[in-house]
């Protein structure tokens, strides 16, 4: 069964770092755009960050570029997110997404399938 599965959140003091890793089946990782999203209460979910089937593009909102970065490994069938310089404002369930392979980023949750979970953040001040 095709599956993701989110770790890595916690709770963290503002400025501080965290790294989000999102472990897939193959059949799903390989192929596939794979994408971060988060929820934070009382609102829509949004996009954070994701990476091209090829692994030669990402793409950022523009509320975390220069703070997160996407990555994966293949052979982990994993992908990451790196965030820095956390804000109380990055509160929010973070989940990983796939979906169908494509040559630039896609925004639009509707262009992924496959969801995990998600995981908890929490941002202190």
């Amino acid at each position: 069964q095709e599956q993701l599965t989110e770790s890595g959140g916690g709770v963290v003091q503002a400025g501080g770092s965290l790294k989000l890793s999102c472990t897939t089946s193959v059949h799903n990782f390989i192929g596939n755009n794979l994408a971060w999203f988060r929820q934070a209460p009382g609102k829509e979910r949004e996009f954070v960050a994701g990476i091209i089937w090829a692994g030669t593009a990402t793409d950022y909102a523009e509320s975390v570029k220069g703070r997160f970065a996407i990555s994966r490994d293949v052979a982990k069938r994993s992908v990451f997110l790196q965030m820095d310089s956390l804000k109380p404002e990055d509160t929010a369930l973070y989940y990983c997404a796939a979906g169908r392979p494509n040559l630039v980023v896609v925004f639009d949750q509707k262009a992924y399938a496959l969801w995990g979970q998600g995981t908890q953040v929490t941002v202190s001040s």
